[in-house]
């Protein structure tokens, strides 16, 4: 299979990702990669359907993937969908409208079936160990952690409470106020209870933090040291503790203006880093795992390894 040019597409809820590679699972070449800034939940996450503009959006995004299959001449296309199609009401046009359109027939998983690309794609990473480790995978639509180690998953739950959800429910006045703070911290005290339990049973030492805002932070702190970083050529990246929360304390007490300035942060995560900065001080503190991890392997390059090996 080795020979195989593949196609790998993560349609998620804020960006619509495309992964072209090749070779064999463990040590793929990567071909061509691009990320669209599709917004698709926005004006419509909570209300479970997607508007006529992200519609459009994602209908125009997907042409020009198809652009770059016919251009690289891709053997072997896999389109993934998951949380804001999965739970609109007109998801179902939409992926009926794309394979009208493109040809292109996407594959509509639930959030296990995420959790579990997920996995494979932290462990082709290669930052996995005999250790316990907690995954946190922050999306804009659902919210995907994983305890596991390189051997095996150990528990793993979707919740829906991506990025964009938790904006849609908590974010609506910039910088954030305390009171909502509040608001989301008793909201996620009874949302993962289940998740809570697993971690007793189970111990995770370190929080992989997989791509998306992680990418960020990990960005940010190394711009700001005044190092070269680039993210492309980065699998693996492990947070200096006092860097991070700094970083999130920063991010929490922002202004838009303020985070549009910072580099490092894409255009697509000015808004959704707050929240995600929320998420990720919470884990640290509600399960007392300070070592954080960031792998820029995730959902696609999972499905990626599957189709490969």
């Amino acid at each position: 299979m080795d020979n195989k040019r593949i196609a790998v597409m993560d349609l998620g809820t804020n960006t619509f990702h495309l992964l072209i590679a090749e070779g064999p699972a463990d040590n793929f070449t990567t071909i061509f990669k691009t990320t669209e800034a599709v917004k698709l939940g926005e004006g419509g996450i909570n209300k479970g359907t997607i508007q006529p503009e992200p519609f459009a959006r994602g209908l125009a995004a997907m042409q020009r993937f198809q652009d770059q299959l016919l251009e690289h001449s891709v053997t072997d296309v896999k389109a993934i969908a998951t949380s804001a199609i999965r739970n609109a009401a007109n998801g179902h046009d939409f992926i009926d409208q794309v394979e009208q359109n493109t040809g292109i027939r996407i594959e509509l998983i639930n959030g296990e079936q995420e959790a579990g690309y997920i996995y494979k794609g932290i462990d082709a990473s290669g930052c996995l160990n005999d250790n316990n480790a907690l995954i946190m995978d922050i999306g804009g639509g659902s919210v995907e952690f994983i305890i596991c180690n390189e051997d095996e998953v150990l528990w793993k739950k979707s919740f829906e409470i991506g990025a964009a959800r938790l904006m849609d429910k908590f974010h609506q006045t910039d910088p954030i106020p305390v009171a909502s703070i509040k608001e989301l911290t008793r909201y996620l005290d009874t949302t993962l209870i289940e998740l809570f339990g697993a971690a007793l049973k189970y111990k995770p030492k370190t929080l992989i933090g997989s791509s998306g805002a992680f990418e960020s932070f990990a960005e940010v702190i190394e711009l700001k040291k005044g190092r070269k970083f680039n993210i492309a050529q980065t699998k693996v990246y492990e947070f200096d503790t006092d860097d991070l929360l700094d970083l999130i304390e920063l991010l929490i007490k922002s202004s838009h203006a303020l985070r549009a300035s910072i580099k490092g942060i894409i255009p697509v995560r000015v808004d959704m880093i707050v929240v995600a900065s929320l998420l990720t001080i919470y884990m640290m503190q509600k399960l007392g795992i300070p070592d954080v991890t960031m792998s820029t392997y995730s959902l696609k390059e999972g499905v990626l390894a599957q189709m490969l090996s």
